[in-house]
């Protein structure tokens, strides 16, 4: 959920817990004219943007019921870790998450700076709407690279970050165990990754390296939205991001060499921060969770507003079902199986339109 996410109609303050924080932490003084606007974009939280005299600030509370159609529940613990996490990235990269301001950890609630949208354009959008840089890829290959590394084999965070229960109610449940509850044929694979996922504590994971999750910066990258934060496997939030690109390269046809470039490039700019382990069992580990997520996104509990079209999501399944049956030993590999895919037979090839689908900030 993004600090310059779409707004919606503002309002008054949203209840009087909300006030009070600003004026416990002396973001507002009492009486100070407030105006808040609610913030779309996300599914996790309620997030407002706070105009003050002179400023603005973003202030995020979790929720304990996820804002989707399945029955997603999930700790407000989670609030606490984001901003651990967020801390945590600020002391080895001060310009990849916005400037944390304020946190109550027992309301679930935290304030940060806004971020204005015409300075920090979301990468999501910006990828919809065909503006696609592999650059701006392999930035957030090397930042991701560059956070994992900082945090291997750091005893102390991996006990700060010992949220395997959060991950599970995030992550493996409603992605990995969802889907393999829709795909019986599939149950033991996704078991078994889901429970290998789950066994591997390497590395301060972030857990929602999303397009809507990033911003594109003046001075590079900007992460937000770390819920998930977990001290687990690095290879998941390299998969995690990569399967995004690569499910925009149906809706944006257009640019689909780019999107798949940009999977690549981030890639490599990632395994080349790798060395906390061997590179080649990282990759193999990204590389076979990299079709259970995209399968994921089309069955499991959170599946991409963007794939309306069945000819879509039967290509994701179709695609997906093959590679975790038959794994490949790279995200490389992974990629011209995906690409290859898109031009045969079954494959949405180039009779797609080739314009780009417009950003409808959720997703």
């Amino acid at each position: 959920m993004s600090p310059t996410s779409a707004q919606v109609s503002p309002g008054p303050v949203p209840d009087t817990p909300l006030a009070d924080f600003l004026i416990a932490h002396k973001l507002a003084g009492p009486g100070e004219a407030t105006r808040w606007t609610p913030l779309a974009g996300g599914v996790s939280s309620d997030l407002w943007r706070v105009d003050l005299p002179g400023r603005s600030l973003c202030v995020k509370r979790a929720l304990a019921r996820l804002k989707v159609a399945a029955d997603w529940q999930a700790p407000v613990s989670r609030n606490a870790y984001e901003w651990a996490w967020m801390r945590f990235a600020s002391r080895h990269r001060p310009d990849s998450v916005p400037e944390l301001l304020a946190h109550d950890p027992e309301a679930g609630l935290f304030a940060m700076a806004y971020l204005p949208a015409e300075r920090y354009p979301v990468w999501k959008a910006q990828l919809l709407d065909g503006e696609v840089e592999p650059a701006t890829a392999a930035a957030v290959g090397e930042l991701l690279g560059t956070l994992h590394a900082a945090s291997a084999g750091d005893t102390a965070l991996a006990a700060e970050f010992a949220t395997d229960d959060n991950f599970h109610a995030l992550r493996i449940d409603p992605y990995l165990l969802a889907t393999a509850a829709a795909h019986p044929g599939l149950r033991d694979i996704l078991q078994g990754l889901a429970d290998r996922t789950a066994g591997t504590h390497l590395a301060l994971v972030h857990g929602d390296v999303s397009p809507k999750n990033i911003l594109v910066g003046p001075s590079g990258p900007v992460l937000l939205d770390a819920e998930c934060a977990w001290y687990g496997d690095p290879a998941f939030d390299l998969a995690f991001c990569v399967n995004h690109l690569l499910l925009k390269s149906l809706v944006v046809p257009g640019r689909r060499a780019g999107l798949l470039r940009s999977a690549r490039t981030l890639a490599e700019e990632y395994v080349r921060c790798v060395d906390w382990e061997p590179r080649p069992a990282l990759e193999a580990r990204a590389a076979s969770l990299l079709p259970a997520l995209l399968l994921a996104r089309v069955d499991g509990k959170s599946p991409v507003e963007y794939l309306t079209d069945d000819r879509h999501r039967l290509f994701v399944r179709t695609a997906a079902s093959a590679l975790l049956r038959a794994p490949a030993p790279t995200v490389a590999d992974v990629l011209e199986a995906w690409a290859a895919a898109l031009e045969g037979p079954t494959g949405p090839g180039s009779d797609l339109p080739d314009r780009p689908h417009r950003f409808d900030g959720s997703g």
